[in-house]
């Protein structure tokens, strides 16, 4: 299994999560080697399996190269979870240019097609496989300034639904988890009020966590979804029921 930008925030929680379901789990990073060392400690510690492996999921060669050195270690790669992302910057409509758009394509078109191509031939070889994209529920929620990551996190779910039909006879499933706001590392100096206004729309009155991510993720790794393909499946307290 592997999981890109898992050296902290979700990714970290889904590598846990999964190793703990007994995966053997390849940890991504590019910028925080001392992250992945520490989940992968953290796992080695639970009784589960892990390595890190440093690469850039956005470069072809690199991509490439990943998929080899996870195979020599912990063997081919089964489940696929493209999370990798980089900086998401609020810009105005006004404001916005084709770099913007561009600089979120990267992160959730090109690395996830980089993976899928370099991951399938192992899965076609194994009889099967999954890819589970980590994708968004803000194209539904249309936040002002977001529309760069909202339209490549909309791409990135034209992805699953176009390849779970092309993948589907080869018996790669291909579905997408769709978190909500779940406060991670990255929303640390974000104000309470804020974090709270939020709390205050979501139905079920909380705020989610991490974890609750992981566990729809570990489901859809799993044999209990093996019939279940093309899906997006939104984590967010039905923030965005209509």
């Amino acid at each position: 299994m592997l999981i890109t930008g898992a050296s902290r925030g979700l990714g970290a929680a889904i590598a846990r999560r999964l190793a703990a379901g007994g995966w053997p789990v390849a940890v991504n990073h590019l910028p925080d080697p001392e992250g992945a060392d520490r989940v992968v400690a953290d796992i080695v510690a639970a009784g589960g399996t892990a390595a890190a492996f440093r690469a850039d999921a956005t470069d072809e060669a690199a991509v490439a190269a990943l998929l080899p050195a996870v195979r020599d270690v912990l063997g081919p790669v089964r489940v696929l979870i493209p999370n990798a992302t980089g900086p998401q910057p609020v810009r105005a409509a006004l404001d916005l240019t084709w770099q913007d758009h561009l600089d979120q394509l990267l992160f959730f078109v090109k690395s996830p097609t980089l993976l899928m191509r370099a991951a399938v031939p192992d899965m076609r070889r194994l009889g099967g496989g999954r890819i589970i994209h980590i994708g968004s529920d803000l194209p539904e929620r249309s936040a002002p300034g977001m529309s760069a990551y909202s339209a490549a996190k909309a791409a990135q779910l034209s992805l699953t639904r176009t390849w779970a039909r092309e993948l589907g006879p080869l018996g790669i499933t291909v579905n997408l988890v769709a978190p909500g706001w779940i406060p991670v590392e990255r929303h640390a100096d974000v104000p309470a009020d804020q974090v709270e206004d939020y709390r205050r729309e979501v139905p079920l009155a909380r705020m989610g966590t991490p974890s609750e991510v992981a566990d729809v993720v570990a489901f859809l790794a799993s044999e209990q979804s093996r019939f279940i393909t093309g899906e997006r499946i939104a984590v967010n307290g039905g923030h965005t029921l209509a």
